[in-house]
Parts: C-alpha cells; sequence; structure tokens
C-alpha cells in the first residue's frame, strides 16, 4: 500500500484526537514539520501533549499551535525564543517538564525501541531529579528517566524515497529520528521524494520502517536569529 498521501490533512486524517501526545522532531526552526504542525492547527485538535526539544517561535512552527491554545503540555529542553510560551507558562496556562536536552533525545529514542526507562547522571541533584527514583552504579547515583512513547510522530527530511528511506539534511538529523521512532504512527514531509533504489543505501539515516505515511510539500526556510555586520 503507497504512503504517499496529497496533503498534510490528509496524512493527518483518521490520526488526530483530542488529549493526545505528539513526538516532533527539529531543533529550532530547523528541520520542523511546518506543514504538518499547520494540518494540526486546522484540524483544532486540542489539549494536545508535545515531546519537542522548543517550541519554535511565536508565529512559526508549534508556537502557532500555542496561538490558538491547541497545546497543554511540552516536554522540552529549550523554551527561549517564544514569547507567547512564557506568557502562557507564566499565567499556568501552560505545564511544562524540562528536559536535558541529550535525555529528551533518548527518551525518543528508548520509546522507539521499546525500553521503558533507563539510567543517567544528569539531572542528579537539580530539580530535573525531584519525584524520580536515585539508583546508585560503581558508587555514582543516577536518575531513572522514562522512555516517550507517543501517539504520534511527525518529523521533516530533506530526501526520501517512496516506502520513507529517508536522508535529513545537517542539524535536522539531531531530534527528527528519534522522535519519528518513538511514535505509534510516524507522518514525515519531505522537500523530495525520489524512486526507490534512487538513494544509496550508505547515505540513509533512517529506515522506511518507522514510516507510516509522507508528503511532499514547499518549505519556508527561516532563520531564527538574523546576526548582521554593520557596514
Amino acid at each position: 500500500m503507497s504512503k504517499l498521501y496529497g496533503s498534510a490533512a490528509e496524512a493527518l486524517d483518521g490520526l488526530l484526537f483530542d488529549g493526545m501526545m505528539i513526538a516532533s522532531g527539529g531543533f529550532g526552526l530547523c528541520g520542523i514539520p511546518e506543514l504538518l504542525l499547520e494540518g494540526i492547527k486546522q484540524a483544532g485538535t486540542k489539549d494536545l501533549t508535545f515531546a519537542s526539544n522548543n517550541a519554535g517561535i511565536d508565529d512559526f512552527g508549534i508556537g502557532i499551535l500555542l496561538q490558538t491554545k491547541q497545546v497543554k503540555k511540552m516536554l522540552s529542553s529549550y523554551v527561549g525564543e517564544n514569547a507567547e510560551f512564557m506568557r502562557q507558562y507564566l499565567a499556568k496556562e501552560l505545564e511544562i517538564e524540562f528536559n536535558p536536552q541529550g535525555t529528551l533525545a533518548e527518551r525518543m529514542r528508548a520509546g522507539g525501541a521499546g525500553i521503558p526507562g533507563f539510567y543517567t547522571k544528569t539531572g542528579v541533584g537539580t530539580q530535573v531529579a525531584e519525584g524520580k527514583e536515585h539508583k546508585d552504579f560503581d558508587g555514582q547515583t543516577y536518575i531513572l528517566e522514562r522512555g516517550i512513547f507517543a501517539d504520534l510522530a511527525i518529523v521533516k527530511a530533506w530526501k526520501a524515497d517512496e516506502t520513507g528511506n529517508c536522508i535529513f539534511r545537517k542539524t535536522a538529523r539531531n531530534f527528527n529520528p528519534p522522535a519519528a521512532m518513538c511514535g505509534k504512527i510516524c507522518v514525515m514531509e519531505v522537500e523530495e521524494i525520489v524512486p526507490v533504489g534512487s538513494l544509496d543505501p550508505d547515505h540513509i539515516h533512517m529506515p522506511g520502517i518507522y514510516v507510516h505515511r509522507l508528503i511532499q510539500g514547499d518549505h519556508e526556510n527561516r532563520i531564527e536569529q538574523r546576526t548582521v555586520r554593520e557596514g
């Protein structure tokens, strides 16, 4: 059966429900699934929990879902650059579960590998460790972190074949693969879809077995903070 769909709305059809958890790829504004996020906005699905490194900016990325109050909780490691995010958090309109960046990526990867939890030293002795199980290994204290098992994963790749074998471009490779792996269903948007066999197997970053639905579309390349030198 073909994995190709004509639009974000078609690819998300039948997958969305209120109160679901969504793992979203990307880093800053790099490699974010902007078409699928717009599709979720248009669908009006609410009370969402997002596992994502950050929430984009006010008018791009997950930020567009914060504007429409569709997000209930964020599992994130960086929450800067988004004034509405800050406003909702300080007003107690939005729940936040802070995660060290590597821990968040590993929680996603663990979920994708079927691992319910793992121990890490990161966060020991800080607020991150509060309420979590502690255990000593070889004289060192570790805390238990849970793997993330999302209802849906939405990710963006640079290039993919028709079965979902894909290549991520540069920084977009950090959170997109683990996010894709931890979702019960993964929907991926790509800049270019090529015929099966066109990609060098040694260059494929993630096999298509993790990908259930694919869309292709035009993407906007934004710069999060533009810095220029005075002439």
